[in-house]
């Protein structure tokens, strides 16, 4: 038997056992070929509710649970997602429509994301504070308690995991909620992952669902902090929440991201660069380059580049040979896409490269001779489209960066000398020199400034001790002090 045997989550949620959900049963497609994948349970909020009052319960035993053992059971996790690679990856081709590179990298950062949990039960949490008074003060870092974790569709191994994973071992409990699109890699292959690793009963459940679920899973009075990563729509609405509550949210949103190419640029190396930024993964990736703004000097000439590797990109169903771009993830999102594309062209841009698709197919798209008031310029599109701009100067470049209400990823190509100003001036959660926008690794800070969230809330042991606990001030005298009550 697999990890991932489809008969062990037919109409099953997980509460720490495989158990039948109380919601309408969810069907999990691929979207490259519309086959079923599994049918699997979905739960309703009264069940949440209840979930969230058994992860209560767990969670203190949890919490007294040595850390050693708390770090072994992040390694065995993380082991046991390597020791499935190939069964994982499998999976997330089917059921991202990613082709099997992206699948890989899922599985080496899902797995590197349990390796470096694992150090968090023993890394230093607390402060020793100086005091006028004779005794001794110092901040401790506590669990939170609950922590509900909304994790989204394109990269649903990572994104739920790099929340999950360092929550559990800092001894809360957790109540995953994925994409119903991505059930299977986003929440029931890390439920089997920490059940195979020994994680006691209850500690991490997996309650897949819609809406009414994700609320819920916010909602619930036991549950302390909300890690939620998705779009700015979605997130404004569960911060909103998250505040009339009193409960710590961590939004980690879209995107808009920059490329900057300044003269000098190698224009292959920059074009490639600049291509898999917007392309990889079909676009679908908060991180993904969303404007390509181009120095006036070598415009011309990167734009050429950057439209012949979008002609020469191969397209189709990622399970069926060697492609470099598999399916949007759906209809509607494909329909989003084209429409930002048309709009634009019909405001005046120009179609360099593809703006057509067969079925959920979209060919990788290069748009030109825009303004910065077009939708493909100022939206995020969340599809391979890459929509290129000139500027007359580096500071003029620094400006249309920071233009955006976004400010999640930016990549400054060129002369270091050169870069390093441009990096000095933008405002973004992330700037990367002479690489691409999309960029990740689990002990990195990673998060966004302004609609792309509230800063960087994952990756690295500070990040994570900062997210996922609570403060708490201790103070211990030699005897009883005397008042004058």
């Amino acid at each position: 038997m697999g990890l991932l045997d489809t008969a062990l989550f037919e109409n099953a949620v997980f509460t720490g056992r495989w158990t039948s959900g109380g919601g309408d049963p969810l069907t999990v497609r691929n979207p490259a070929n519309d086959d079923v994948l599994a049918t699997v349970g979905t739960a309703t909020p009264d069940e949440v509710r209840e979930a969230a009052t058994r992860a209560a319960k767990a969670q203190e035993e949890w919490a007294r649970t040595k850390p050693s053992e708390r770090a072994a059971i992040m390694r065995r996790a993380g082991q046991i997602i390597e020791d499935y690679a190939e069964e994982i990856a499998g999976w997330v081709v089917r059921e991202t429509g990613g082709i099997p590179p992206k699948a890989d990298l899922e599985v080496h950062v899902g797995a590197a994301e349990c390796y470096e949990a694992s150090a968090l039960p023993t890394h230093p949490q607390g402060q020793w504070l100086p005091s006028d008074s004779a005794h001794w003060s110092l901040a401790r870092r506590r669990p939170a308690g609950v922590v509900t974790v909304i994790s989204p569709f394109n990269f649903p191994l990572i994104l739920s995991i790099r929340s999950a994973a360092p929550a559990l071992a800092l001894g809360n409990s957790v109540l995953l909620k994925p994409d119903p699109r991505t059930t299977v890699t986003g929440g029931f292959l890390i439920a089997r992952a920490f059940e195979e690793a020994g994680l006691p009963e209850g500690v991490l459940q997996v309650l897949p669902g819609g809406g009414d679920v994700g609320a819920a899973a916010v909602a619930a009075d036991e549950v302390r902090i909300v890690s939620f990563t998705g779009s700015t729509a979605a997130g404004r609405i569960v911060g909103a929440e998250g505040g009339r509550l009193l409960k710590r949210t961590h939004l980690e949103l879209g995107g808009n991201n920059a490329v900057v190419v300044l003269p000098g640029a190698d224009l292959d190396l920059a074009s490639s660069a600049g291509a898999m930024g917007s392309f990889f993964h079909q676009g679908q990736i908060c991180m993904t380059t969303g404007r390509h703004v181009v120095h006036e000097e070598v415009y011309d000439e990167y734009l050429a580049k950057l439209s012949e590797r979008a002609d020469n990109l191969v397209v189709g169903d990622p399970s069926a040979g060697p492609v470099h771009l598999g399916p949007i993830i759906d209809e509607r999102q494909l329909k989003n896409i084209d429409s930002i594309v048309q709009e634009t062209v019909i405001a005046g841009a120009s179609v360099r490269s593809g703006a057509t698709h067969d079925g959920l197919f979209y060919r990788p798209t290069v748009l030109a001779d825009l303004t910065p008031e077009m939708p493909a310029w100022k939206d995020e599109i969340f599809g391979p489209v890459a929509p290129v701009l000139s500027v007359g100067s580096a500071d003029e470049a620094v400006q249309m960066v920071n233009a955006s209400d976004y400010g999640l990823s930016v990549s400054v190509i060129g002369p270091v000398s050169e870069a390093m100003k441009v990096a000095d001036g933008v405002r973004s959660g992330k700037v990367h020199i002479n690489e691409m926008t999309v960029g990740d690794q689990a002990h990195a800070p990673f998060g966004g400034v302004g609609d792309s969230g509230t800063g960087s809330r994952f990756g690295g042991a500070d990040a994570n001790i900062e997210a996922f606990t609570e403060t708490q001030w201790v103070t211990v005298s030699p005897e009883i002090v005397r008042y004058p009550f």
